[in-house]
């Protein structure tokens, strides 16, 4: 599996938004067979960074969010800049 085809786009709201400077967290919408460890290897991959740690949730909508925490070291407001989400 491609990791573009586990991570299918950001999640783009206000809350979602504040989370990348308040918790050096991102939000993406992910595939819906997407593991907890298939998420955190495609985001470290695909933009060289450390993920700490990523919880995931099923919308009711039928989409899959991850929230990932990246480590201290790196911080989620490049990675959104590299995104467009800025």
């Amino acid at each position: 599996m491609d990791y573009w085809d586990i991570i299918k786009h950001p999640h783009l709201t206000e809350k979602s938004v504040g989370m990348v400077d308040q918790k050096n967290t991102l939000v993406f919408v992910v595939d819906d067979n997407a593991t907890k460890p298939l998420v955190k290897d495609a985001v470290e991959n695909l933009f060289d960074v450390e993920v700490k740690k990523v919880n995931t949730q099923n919308t009711v909508k039928g989409d899959k969010r991850a929230y990932v925490r990246l480590s201290p070291d790196y911080e989620a407001l490049d990675v959104a800049t590299k995104l467009g989400m800025f």
